[in-house]
Formats: structure tokens, C-alpha cells, sequence
């Protein structure tokens, strides 16, 4: 691991995530960052602040991003957000509004 960043509390399904970062496990940075920015899915938008944040750590030590991959790729639970709805006959129905940290670890590619 030659660089880290990470994201917590976000108010993005981990399912939902998780979609988007099964795209760019184990891509060159350069080419994940690319896929971030033409792919049209709502999470796509912290996970590409969080991957700059990873390769300005990386540029940090010294390595450039054409040196680098995306090693690893986490989308843990958070906590979940309480909510309620009103339903029928004066109940109310529960709402799970799901948070999610994100973590991305950068690494040298094998020729490097």
C-alpha cells in the first residue's frame, strides 16, 4: 500500500456502491479515475473525490499516477438513519436511510 483515503458517513447505500466499485478494482488510477467521470451512477461523485485524495497522497511520497493502481477497494456499513412514514391506520412504517465509508488503497504496479 502506498497511498490511502477514505470516506465515512456517507449518505450512499453500500449496495449501490458497491456496484460502482467492482468498475474499478485493480485499474490503473489514471484509467479508474476515467471510468469515474463517464460512468452515470449517483455514488460516483464521492468516490471520485475520494480517489483524488488517495493519488494526492501517493504524489505526496514522490510517485506519479501513471506508477500507480487501485489495489484495493473497501464500501463498508455505517450507521443507518432512523426515519419514519406515516402508513395506514395511524401506524407508522420505519425508513433505513444507509451511510457508508469508502476506503481506496493505491499500490505500485508490478513492472514498477
Amino acid at each position: 500500500m502506498i497511498a490511502k483515503a477514505e470516506g465515512k458517513y456517507l449518505r450512499y447505500s453500500p449496495t449501490k456502491v458497491r456496484q460502482v466499485i467492482d468498475l474499478i478494482r485493480n485499474k490503473d488510477a489514471h484509467e479508474a479515475e476515467s471510468i469515474l467521470l463517464t460512468i452515470n451512477k449517483r455514488p460516483k461523485e464521492p468516490l471520485i473525490k475520494i480517489l483524488k485524495s488517495a493519488i494526492a497522497n501517493a504524489k505526496i511520497k514522490g510517485f506519479t499516477i501513471d506508477q500507480l493502481y487501485v489495489s484495493k477497494v473497501v464500501c463498508d456499513v455505517g450507521p443507518s438513519w432512523k426515519r419514519f412514514k406515516a402508513a395506514a391506520f395511524g401506524r407508522a412504517a420505519p425508513i433505513l436511510r444507509r451511510t457508508s465509508h469508502i476506503k481506496i488503497e493505491l499500490d505500485l504496479k508490478s513492472g514498477e
